[in-house]
């Protein structure tokens, strides 16, 4: 019984993780993201030429790693609505051709 217990544990402590606390951890790192190259990261500013280029190439990595974090949460959130959509209307969401699709309860 503990063996059986110990096998399955690790699946809901993993999925409780990506599903619970996965994407508000996502949004965090992109909001943070988003912060890259703004005057107080730093610690000091500079205005050498050759530092405002690495500023503006910091900000532009910053702000694509916060659109691809937030795509990632915004597409999370999609899923979990259409989840909720389709028990609503007595079907069930099936990931078997790659994307979610309403499929009825069998």
């Amino acid at each position: 019984m503990l063996s059986l217990f110990l096998q399955d544990i690790w699946k809901v402590l993993l999925y409780s993780l990506v599903l619970g606390a996965g994407l508000p951890v996502l949004y965090a790192v992109g909001v943070r993201a988003s912060a890259f190259g703004t005057a107080g990261t730093d610690g000091a500013e500079t205005v050498a030429s050759d530092a405002s280029s690495a500023v503006r190439r910091r900000r532009a990595l910053g702000r694509t790693m916060a659109g691809l974090c937030f795509l990632v949460v915004l597409g999370g959130i999609a899923v979990g609505l259409a989840a909720i959509v389709a028990s609503g209307h007595g079907e069930q969401l099936s990931f078997e051709h790659g994307y979610p699709t309403f499929v009825p309860k069998s």
